[in-house]
């Protein structure tokens, strides 16, 4: 019995380390349970931050994508089997579509959210040449151009602050809600008017409009120039077509230009009802981006904690082994419980202060607390100054990569290769099959 004990003690004293190892390997993936909590939780309060936009800009009005306008020229049309008469309608596009506007965003607060509103105020001006019916093939005397509709599509006629007066042709034209049919748009303005057919008409509207999120326009026009200017810093150009020349965004805010030309859609100038065309699916435009969206960010720096876990293991692991001190399981679990703890602290702090101060916030306690607890194992200052120096190294590191975006994957991959090195090169005096470090003349005795 006593030789039995002593053989298992014998196997305990040459795999120590081996089987501490193992289990500091168990406890960094039992380590994923609250990781994984963590990650659910960042996962709430984005959507509740997203149920808190939805909800206040459903009180202001949503997102918009200004389509038109559109002429709608009723036609008369003849079915030989029956000689029944039918009224059907034709669409004409602009022959010229121009827009200039100034968009003014909004800060709307709610519970400890920040939602961002804007005003618009645009003048859209062109032309619509009537020649383009003629490809349709109708006869000109079942074209009732006497009741023609001029329309404009509108996602959320709430954002209007003021009354549409179009000059049609110099002459005003009120703009009402409704339209006569939702085969090109599905909401927006129409107005009854009278086309001649035989010269152009030009129009101008000058329009006042509420939304959120983002700003959109359809490439109606033959020839379509969209120019759009703000205060706004941290503008996304979106949707089917990017800026014409590259956008100017500085401290001052943001101008760009479109030019988009009816070669470059894949809808006609003019079509009859039955045919259908995607005409929002083309829109393009601006969003408002959140600057320093603070959940994405918190987001990314979880998926990096057992990263950080395993590694600050590591470093106690080599400690223990160096300083010839034995560390309890349990202390390594309070360590890794501390390095959890970081993420929540970012996580609700930065609610109110924005991800970079949270993180310094949340960063700074972590490494101060689990220093001190590592200067009350040791009982030595250097060993606890250097392992903050490390742990706040870890902790930069990570910052930089989250901050890189883009260029992550290969600056994290650059970091990790220098931190396996740097492992590799301290474990290499190590005597894995006994207790403590191995002095250099070890490695340079010979046999």
């Amino acid at each position: 019995m006593e030789q039995n004990e002593n053989l298992l003690l014998n196997l305990w004293d040459r795999n120590k380390m081996l089987i501490k190892g193992l289990l500091i390997g168990f406890f960094t993936l039992v380590m994923l349970i609250p990781v994984a909590l963590l990650s659910d939780q960042v996962s709430e309060r984005e959507k509740r931050q997203n149920e808190v936009i939805k909800e206040v800009s459903s009180k202001w009005a949503t997102q918009q994508t200004l389509t038109g306008p559109i002429i709608v020229v009723p036609f008369i049309q003849t079915i030989d089997s029956t000689g029944k008469i039918t009224k059907r309608n034709a669409y004409i596009l602009p022959e010229q579509l121009n827009i200039n506007g100034r968009l003014l965003p909004e800060k709307r607060h709610r519970s400890i959210y920040d939602v961002t509103l804007y005003r618009s105020s645009m003048q859209l001006s062109g032309q619509f040449d009537p020649s383009v019916i003629k490809k349709l093939g109708i006869p000109e005397a079942n074209l009732l151009w006497n009741e023609c509709t001029v329309m404009m599509g509108l996602d959320d006629a709430r954002g209007l602050e003021e009354n549409v007066v179009m000059r049609w042709n110099n002459a005003p034209l009120a703009l009402e809600a409704g339209l006569p049919d939702n085969n090109v748009v599905k909401s927006g303005l129409s107005a009854k008017t009278s086309f001649d057919s035989n010269r152009r008409a030009a129009f101008t509207v000058d329009l006042k409009l509420k939304g959120s999120s983002y700003l959109y326009f359809a490439p109606v026009g033959k020839t379509t120039h969209v120019q759009i200017s703000s205060p706004w810093k941290d503008p996304a150009f979106d949707g089917h077509y990017l800026p014409s020349s590259p956008a100017i965004v500085d401290n001052n805010g943001f101008t760009a230009e479109w030019n988009v030309l009816q070669v470059s859609r894949n809808y006609p100038q003019a079509w009859r009802d039955g045919s259908t065309y995607d005409i929002e699916g083309t829109a393009f435009g601006v969003k408002l981006l959140q600057p320093n969206d603070s959940y994405a960010k918190t987001e990314r720096s979880v998926k990096y904690a057992i990263l950080i876990v395993a590694l600050t293991f590591t470093l106690f692991f080599f400690l223990e082994i160096m300083q010839k001190r034995q560390i309890h399981p349990l202390q390594y679990v309070l360590v890794g419980l501390a390095l959890c703890i970081f993420y929540s602290l970012l996580l609700s702090i930065s609610e109110y202060t924005g991800f970079n101060a949270a993180y310094i916030i949340s960063s700074i306690a972590t490494v101060s607390l689990i220093s001190l607890y590592t200067l009350g194992i040791f009982r030595k200052p250097q060993i606890a100054a250097g392992f903050a120096a490390a742990l706040g190294g870890l902790y930069t590191y990570l910052f930089v990569l989250i901050q890189l975006q883009d260029n992550s994957l290969l600056f994290g991959s650059i970091g990790l290769f220098v931190i396996i090195a740097i492992i590799m090169f301290y474990s290499r005096k190590i005597n894995w099959y006994g207790t403590g470090y191995v002095p250099e003349t070890v490695f340079n005795t010979k046999p």
